[in-house]
């Protein structure tokens, strides 16, 4: 990646990481351990997409997942015992929201371009939903 991509990650992470975090947190109702492989986010000459498209491809499904999943104590408890972390990379260039988590042994994956079908945000909460209900 060049030096535009660079900077751009490393100002997402500086500037907007640490809000989405507490979202999260907060709408969970729990502390959650994330994991970003940052450097599979950065695409050649779309870094001036990051700071819309990261939040709506990957945070925005996940705070909404989590809100949902968690809103009574029992689920809360559960998946809180359940869960050891969430990962956010772009290994595959997947950008189909059907195939985008995945929930095995304690670790939530979450796997798609960071540039394609951004507005599918409601279709990837729904199928992280799906997959971590399907799994405890």
């Amino acid at each position: 990646m060049g030096l535009a991509e660079k900077k751009a990650s490393r100002d997402f992470q500086q500037n907007r990481l640490e809000a989405l975090q507490k979202q999260l947190n907060k709408e969970a109702g729990f502390d959650i351990e994330l994991e970003v492989n940052w450097d599979t986010l950065e695409v050649d000459k779309y870094a001036h997409l990051y700071d819309e498209a990261w939040p709506k491809v990957y945070f925005h499904p996940l705070i909404k997942a989590f809100k949902e999943m968690c809103s009574d104590d029992f689920a809360r408890d559960i998946i809180k015992e359940s869960l050891k972390k969430v990962v956010i990379q772009n290994y595959s260039d997947n950008y189909a929201y059907d195939r985008f988590a995945e929930f095995k042994k304690g670790v939530l994956t979450l796997n798609h371009s960071p540039i394609t079908n951004i507005h599918h945000e409601n279709e990837r909460a729904a199928n992280i939903q799906f997959v971590v209900e399907k799994e405890l």
